[in-house]
């Protein structure tokens, strides 16, 4: 007897749409850049814990009631779960340990490594894919590229001189700012000075002998003694000090690879070329130095 072919049994519960989002609706965020993006992707409803620095770059999560946890650095498995999360966001520097137990528990956890703008943008389109949001991640996406095109080619129409500019992230020990910050320093007008990410030494920096400095250190918002490390790196000479171009730029404006790297871009072409972006403020500076003086001590 021939048995008659089966037919897939379309009915199964398994194979209807489910009638509920399957999106993750609770998540701890380790890293402010992962925060900034769910605020830019309108998702911010859906984070129930974050890091303190994560207050910095999103006020508006003050006084929320969230949970404030560890980053991912000192993260710690006990506290995130605590929060009965649906999916963990963060970046390296990874905790191991905490990475491990989260997995271990069934919780998602999504972990990010940016390099570079074009590795920013592909964390935000991958969020975006994440929580439901994938045509609201492209918008953030073109929007950051649009300004940032906008700002080059403002500064490429003035026809003023590139300046050489050495940005630090951090300064004991001396290191330099990120592959992206470099990008950023590129479309404000300026030629990033050394290896981005790589430890640098004070003499090196005074060899180089740049038009202007940046200093963004991790962790440190706006609060980065300029005249101090100036006098105590034996700086007074450089070119950057005698012309006035010493700056202290936020640090969330730098170090956050995510939409916020617009007011780092913003800050630096105010830093860089004042006189073709006179709308912005300039990020805060130490005075003129004058060549008889040798140091600010």
């Amino acid at each position: 007897m021939k048995r008659e072919a089966t037919r897939p049994s379309w009915g199964h519960p398994y194979n209807r749409r489910m009638p509920y989002d399957l999106h993750p609706r609770r998540i701890v965020s380790l890293q402010p850049s992962a925060t900034v993006t769910l605020a830019a992707l309108g998702c911010l409803d859906r984070v129930v814990a974050c890091t303190k620095y994560c207050l910095d770059v999103v006020p508006e999560l003050r006084g929320s009631g969230r949970t404030i946890v560890a980053d991912s650095w000192s993260a710690d498995h006990e506290q995130i779960l605590a929060a009965k999360p649906d999916l963990v966001l963060a970046s390296v520097p990874y905790q191991l340990d905490a990475v491990a137990d989260i997995l271990k528990a069934g919780v998602r956890f999504l972990g990010l490594a940016p390099h570079c703008l074009n590795d920013v943008y592909a964390d935000i389109v991958v969020i975006a894919g994440v929580v439901g949001r994938t045509a609201e991640g492209e918008q953030v996406v073109a929007d950051m590229q649009r300004e940032i095109t906008a700002v080059s080619e403002r500064v490429e129409a003035a026809r003023r001189p590139r300046l050489s500019v050495f940005c630090e992230e951090w300064g004991k020990p001396l290191i330099a700012s990120q592959r992206w910050v470099a990008e950023l320093v590129d479309a404000a007008g300026g030629e990033f000075v050394g290896v981005p990410g790589k430890h640098v030494t004070p003499e090196e920096v005074l060899a180089a002998d740049p038009d202007a400095l940046v200093a963004a250190w991790c962790g440190a918002g706006d609060r980065v003694p300029l005249e101090k490390i100036v006098t105590q790196r034996g700086w007074g000479e450089i070119r950057a000090v005698l012309e006035g171009r010493v700056f202290c730029v936020p640090d969330e404006y730098l170090n956050t690879p995510a939409p916020t790297l617009l007011l780092g871009l913003r800050s630096l072409a105010a830093a860089l070329h004042p006189e073709v972006f006179p709308e912005i403020t300039p990020p805060r500076s130490i005075a003129k130095a004058s060549r008889s003086v040798e140091t600010f001590g």
